[in-house]
C-alpha cells in the first residue's frame, strides 16, 4: 500500500530496519532518566499521587484515577524507591518517542525523518520533563499520541477496526486527564471534512465511542456521587492561574515549552500539509481545536503539548525531502543550522530540566531556573522536624496530638515517611483528603504545618512556635519560603464539623 508521502511525490517506501534510529533515541533518553531520576527527592505533586495511591478510588478531586492506580502498582512492586517508582513515567516517555517515530514511518518518512521526529520530541522541554517524575501529564501525553497514531493507521489501512484501539486509548486518556476531550472534539470535527466519511461514521466508530465511555463510566459515576467536585476544583485552579499570570504568553510558549524552537518548521509544515491534503485533513483540527480552545480559555501553555508529536512526525518527512532537494551548499547550511540548534537545545533543556549534577555551577543554574526541581527538596527534613516536635511531647500527650497540614505535599510526605518516625497519619483539608475527613476521635492538640502565624491564631487555640520547615541545602521553594514555621496548637476554635466544613481547600 502506498504511503501518503509517496502519493504526494515526497517520499519513498521505508523498511522495518529504518526504525532503528528511533529505538536509539528511545534507549538514550531512557538511560538518561534512569541514571538521574534518583538525584534529589520526590516532587510535591508526586507526594499527592502516592497518598492517593494508598486510598484508591474511582476518582479523586484533582484528577481521574489512572495515575494513582499506576503508582499503587509501583508502590506494591518497589516500595518507596524513588527511581523505581518513576520507571513507569520513563516507559511512557519512551513509548511516546517510539510512536512518534512510527507515525513518521507511517507517513512515508525514511530513516532520517523518523530520527528527526523522535529526537525533536524526546528533547522538547515538556516531554523531557514528563520523564523525570510521575505526573498525570506523563500518561496524558502517551494517550494523545496513541489516539493520533491509531487514527493514522485507520486512515492508512482503511480498516475500521482501528476504532477499537482509538476508543481504548481515548477512554484511558479520559481516566487520566480531561483535556484529551479537546483532541477527541478535533477528531470529531475533522471527520466532517475528509473524503471517506464512511471510515469515520460506521458501526466500528460507534463501538469505539462506546468503549471509551465504558472505560470512563466509573469516573463519571464517582463525579456524580461527589457533586462534580473536580469541576469546582478546576474552576478554582484556573482562576488562580489567570490571577497569577500562569496563562500569559500562551502562544509564544508553544515555540519553546511544548517543542524546541528548531522543530517549528517541522510541525508548521505538518500542519500546512494536513490542511491542504484531504486524506490527512483530520489531523489539523486535532491540533487546532485544542490550541484555539485553550488560548481562548486562558489555559496553561503546556496543556496542548501532546498535540505536537503527530504534526512533527508528518512534517519531518516533508522537511527532510525538501532539504534533499536543495543545492548542495544550501543543503549543508540548512542541515548545519538545524543540527546545531538541536544540539544546543538538547544541552540547554537537559541542563535545566534534568538533575544531571548534584553540585556545581550546572546544578546551581538548573535550580535557579527550574522551580519544579526546587520542589523536590526538604520533605525528609519536614518529617524529621515534625517527628522531633512530636517526640518531645510527654507520652500521654502524644496519644491526644494530631498533625494538621496545609497542602498535599505535606500530607503525602508525612503520610508515607511518618511511619518511620512513629508519627500519626496527618490530617489534611486539601483535595481528596478533605473527603476522607478527620479522625473519628479528633485530636485535642495539633502540630500545624503549612500555615502562617495569622492563620493559626485565627483558627486554633493556644498556638506556639514549635519548629521550622526548610532544607539543609538552603534551596528556596514553596515550603521554605511560604511555610517556614511549625506550630503546636490546641483544638480548632470552632467544633470540628464546623471547622471542617468551612476549610475545604483546593490545590
Amino acid at each position: 500500500m502506498t504511503t501518503m508521502l509517496e502519493q504526494s511525490g515526497i517520499g519513498a517506501r521505508v523498511k522495518n530496519h529504518e526504525l532503528l534510529p528511533t529505538f536509539a533515541v528511545m534507549a538514550a533518553i531512557t538511560l538518561l532518566h534512569i541514571s538521574t531520576n534518583g538525584r534529589y527527592g520526590f516532587h510535591r505533586d508526586e507526594w499527592q499521587f502516592l497518598s492517593d495511591a494508598r486510598h484508591l478510588d474511582w476518582g479523586f478531586v484533582a484528577y481521574p484515577p489512572f495515575t494513582a492506580f499506576m503508582q499503587r502498582i509501583a508502590l506494591e512492586l518497589f516500595g518507596l524507591n524513588m527511581n523505581l517508582l518513576r520507571l513507569f513515567s520513563v516507559a511512557a516517555q519512551a513509548l511516546v518517542i517510539l510512536f512518534t517515530g512510527k507515525m513518521a514511518r507511517e507517513f512515508g518518512g525514511g530513516r532520517w525523518a523518523q530520527f528527526v521526529a523522535a529526537l525533536s520530541i524526546s528533547i522538547a522541554p515538556y516531554e523531557l520533563f514528563e520523564g523525570t517524575e510521575f505526573q498525570y501529564g506523563t500518561y496524558d501525553l502517551l494517550w494523545w499520541v496513541l489516539v493520533c497514531y491509531f487514527t493514522v493507521r485507520l486512515i492508512k489501512t482503511e480498516n475500521p477496526r482501528w476504532w477499537l484501539a482509538i476508543g481504548a486509548a481515548a477512554g484511558l486518556g479520559l481516566m487520566t486527564k480531561f483535556t484529551i476531550a479537546l483532541l477527541l472534539l478535533g477528531l470529531l470535527l475533522g471527520s466532517l471534512f475528509v473524503p471517506n466519511r464512511k471510515l469515520f461514521w460506521n458501526r466500528w466508530s460507534a463501538a469505539g465511542v462506546a468503549l471509551a465511555l465504558l472505560i470512563f463510566l466509573p469516573e463519571l459515576a464517582w463525579l456524580a456521587r461527589h457533586d462534580w467536585v473536580t469541576f469546582h476544583f478546576l474552576r478554582h485552579i484556573h482562576e488562580r492561574d489567570v490571577r497569577n499570570g500562569r496563562a500569559d504568553g500562551f502562544l509564544t510558549r508553544q515555540l519553546y515549552v511544548n517543542t524546541i524552537p528548531f522543530a517549528a518548521p517541522l510541525w508548521i509544515a505538518g500542519l500546512v500539509f494536513a490542511l491542504r491534503n484531504a486524506r490527512w485533513r483530520v489531523l489539523a483540527p486535532m491540533y487546532l481545536v485544542p490550541l484555539v480552545v485553550m488560548w481562548a480559555m486562558k489555559g496553561r501553555d503546556y496543556y496542548i503539548a501532546p498535540a505536537y508529536p503527530a504534526l512533527i512526525a508528518l512534517g519531518s518527512g516533508i522537511c527532510v525531502e525538501w532539504v534533499r532537494g536543495l543545492k548542495p551548499v544550501w543543503r549543508r547550511v540548512t542541515a548545519g543550522v538545524f543540527w546545531a540548534g538541536v544540539v544546543a537545545s538538547a544541552l540547554l533543556f537537559c541542563a535545566v530540566l534534568i538533575p544531571i549534577f548534584s553540585q556545581g555551577p550546572v546544578e546551581k543554574f538548573a535550580l535557579n531556573i527550574n522551580g519544579e526541581l526546587r520542589e523536590e527538596f526538604g520533605w525528609n527534613e519536614l518529617a524529621q522536624s515534625v517527628a522531633s516536635i512530636y517526640g518531645s511531647l510527654p507520652v500521654e500527650e502524644r496519644a491526644k496530638t494530631g498533625i494538621l497540614v496545609g497542602n498535599y505535599g505535606e500530607a503525602g510526605s508525612l503520610e508515607l515517611l511518618g511511619p518511620g518516625y512513629q508519627l500519626p497519619v496527618p490530617i489534611s483539608m486539601t483535595n481528596s483528603a478533605w473527603l476522607w475527613s478527620y479522625p473519628q476521635t479528633p485530636p485535642a492538640r495539633l502540630i500545624v504545618v503549612g500555615f502562617d502565624r495569622d492563620d493559626v491564631e485565627e483558627l486554633f487555640i493556644g498556638c506556639m512556635l514549635a519548629g521550622h520547615n526548610g532544607n539543609h541545602e538552603g534551596v528556596e521553594n514553596e515550603e521554605s519560603r511560604n511555610h517556614p514555621d511549625i506550630f503546636l496548637c490546641g483544638a480548632p476554635r470552632e467544633p470540628w464539623p464546623v471547622f471542617w466544613k468551612k476549610n475545604q481547600r483546593f490545590g
